[in-house]
């Protein structure tokens, strides 16, 4: 078991780690510009792209992943397209990670932000208004900063996701050794070639950084974040 150890290939954590990191990027930005979007959109309007944007979220990763081969293999129109002119692949690719990954986090992210922006105290939001501020303003300098333990919560939760993805990424990035290999890729290939301790070690790798994410959020959300402001 030591020997075995001893010869693991740690690229696996790496690219995991690289792909969360710019995944969530992406979803923070585009999950805020999602969430104060649909915050002024009409009733059933709203209720309709809420639904869209929730999809990823009740689907299958395989279903997801299925999905987006489709849309980016090589052989159809916007793939062949990106791959022309752009040079851009997703299919067997890192990029390819970090789609997959974004795609299942994002409503994580948009569902989080939505939740935290619709906490915001209503008087806040017209005292802002009163003073002559803009509605960019507003949502800059009052529900951003108001909301801001729900933002950085989900942040971190849609960050987990990401890091944790396996549907998603095998369907269209595949498991390529060094390239595409994630953790949760790692684990279900070791698996199926019948190494255990490989597979049981990047489990408690995964778990470890499960753990610290789930820390990470109680003290955020949870009393622990008037400690850190104290600490600050």
């Amino acid at each position: 078991m030591r020997e075995a150890l001893e010869n693991i290939d740690l690229s696996p954590l790496f690219i995991t780690m690289k792909t969360g990191i710019v995944s969530i990027v992406f979803v923070f930005i585009l999950g805020l510009a999602a969430a104060a979007a649909v915050m002024y959109l009409p009733g059933r309007v709203k209720w309709v792209i809420d639904a869209v944007l929730t999809m990823p979220l009740v689907l299958p990763p395989t279903v997801a992943g299925y999905l987006l081969l489709l849309l980016f293999s090589l052989r159809r129109p916007v793939g062949i397209f990106l791959d022309s002119g752009f040079d851009i692949r997703f299919v067997q690719t890192w990029a390819g990670c970090v789609l997959a990954a974004s795609v299942i986090a994002f409503p994580l992210m948009y569902r989080s932000a939505r939740a935290a922006f619709e906490q915001v105290d209503p008087q806040l939001i017209y005292a802002g208004r009163t003073l002559g501020m803009s509605e960019t303003a507003v949502m800059l300098k009052v529900i951003v900063p108001e909301a801001a333990p729900g933002l950085i919560s989900g942040g971190i939760l849609a960050f987990a996701r990401a890091i944790g993805e396996y549907g998603a990424t095998s369907m269209l990035a595949g498991n390529v050794l060094g390239k595409t290999r994630t953790i949760a890729v790692a684990i279900a290939s070791e698996v199926s070639a019948g190494n255990f301790d490989t597979a049981g070690f990047w489990t408690a790798v995964i778990t470890a950084i499960a753990f610290i994410v789930i820390l990470s959020v109680n003290l955020i959300t949870g009393k622990g974040m008037k400690k850190i402001s104290g600490w600050l």
